[in-house]
């Protein structure tokens, strides 16, 4: 593309959700010379703050067909995520507004954090934290502490709901530790040789790991009659969309001891501003951490990397990781 036709205006509407003063920009720069950095942008704010713009990057903020209507010299969008579900897509592919979206930089991270749930919960480790912090080992007749027997990894059974990316690289990880694997059949999918039904695989497994996106066929599909399935010592992994687990029938569940323990980094409404039943402080065996799975320094790293290079893809007429 000549100078007299580069780009001149480019508005990054949430970048606290991916740098907060650790990352390095420099990539954006070289793909787009002129920024506005928005630390958040509220929906009120999102117009005027793209009205000008050619390139608009977002994460979770919201840009609606009446919002893109008003961005009249917008050019392309890049969602800093692999969903677009915040990004009328409709509306942009009626405007002309190309957009793009990122996937796979989040793989290595999200699997590192299924792990630490799994082993923290398989562990017992806030019970033994707990227990330290109350003087049990300084009080104890032996050199060590078994008042919390724990199992291997080794011999159990991991079973995947979601087999893409990250379904496959938790799954190498399981067999590395000796886990068997089940893949469960696609929700709303064909049947495919090598899946298991849902229904058939709930009751096989120790660990239930979900992956999934939540769509039509996803949405509460682990609630009350799935956990009655599953073994009283078994355990739920989520960290891909809150909605696909019913939270109100985890927490029972987690109450009256139906499953063992729950690890969740993901939840229906985010931030729980107006309170969820996983926030309740009286269920036990239960890790909740605030969407983090995602966001280790290197996975965000990598994620502005992909974002400059869908940029030049787009100045060169290149289309790269294109969903409008």
């Amino acid at each position: 593309m000549s100078d007299e036709h580069r780009p001149n205006g480019a508005a990054f509407l949430d970048l606290d959700t991916t740098d907060r003063g650790d990352l390095d920009l420099e990539p954006l720069r070289v793909a787009w010379p002129v920024w506005d950095l928005y630390a958040a942008t509220s929906r009120a704010e999102a117009a005027g703050r793209i009205a000008e713009a050619e390139l608009v990057v977002v994460n979770k903020v919201v840009l609606s067909g009446e919002v893109l209507q008003q961005a009249g010299r917008l050019r392309l969008v890049c969602v800093a995520a692999t969903g677009t579900n915040n990004v009328d897509l409709s509306e942009a592919r009626e405007l002309g507004i190309a957009v793009a979206n990122v996937a796979g930089y989040a793989t290595a991270s999200v699997v590192q954090h299924v792990f630490a749930l799994i082993l923290a919960l398989t562990t017992r480790l806030s019970e033994v934290r707990a227990a330290l912090a109350d003087g049990a080992w300084q009080r104890a007749r032996q050199f060590c502490l078994l008042d919390f027997p724990f199992r291997e990894l080794d011999g159990l059974t991991l079973g995947i709901v979601g087999y893409g990316a990250l379904g496959a690289a938790v799954a190498r990880v399981a067999e590395a530790f000796g886990m068997r694997v089940l893949i469960a059949q696609r929700p709303g999918g064909s049947r495919r040789s090598g899946r298991v039904p849902l229904q058939q695989l709930l009751p096989q497994v120790d660990v239930l790991s979900l992956h999934c996106p939540l769509t039509e066929y996803t949405r509460n599909l682990i609630g009350a009659p799935e956990f009655a399935l599953m073994k009283r010592d078994a355990l739920l992994i989520n960290t891909a969309r809150g909605g696909i687990v019913n939270e109100t029938a985890l927490a029972d569940a987690l109450r009256q001891g139906v499953i063992a323990g729950a690890g969740v980094d993901v939840l229906s409404r985010e931030p729980p501003t107006h309170g969820n039943p996983l926030l309740a402080p009286d269920i036990p065996n239960l890790i909740l951490t605030p969407h983090v799975a995602w966001a280790s320094r290197q996975s965000r790293q990598r994620l502005i990397e992909e974002i400059a290079r869908n940029i030049e893809a787009f100045l060169q007429g290149r289309p790269r990781n294109r969903v409008v």
